[in-house]
């Protein structure tokens, strides 16, 4: 892996689209090769406490940096 855990999330947050409350990172290995991606999450507790308001993951490719994929889920 060339890419760092910090600059995955660095690289990752404009996607996100608001400030998040809470950001979580995992490395994730994908396909045959197990090729690695920085997962980041990014989220904003609903008000009720119950959920999240909003909730934006991003897939980082942990050799290149590039955004592999983005899933906004709220």
């Amino acid at each position: 892996m060339r890419v760092s855990e910090e600059r995955a999330i660095a690289t990752a947050q404009p996607q996100a689209g608001f400030e998040p409350q809470r950001t979580q990172v995992r490395l994730v290995r994908q396909g045959l090769t197990g090729h690695p991606f920085w997962a980041v999450s990014f989220s904003v507790a609903a008000p009720s406490g119950d959920g999240y308001a909003k909730l934006t993951t991003v897939r980082v490719d942990a050799n290149t940096g590039e955004i592999a994929a983005v899933n906004r889920e709220r």
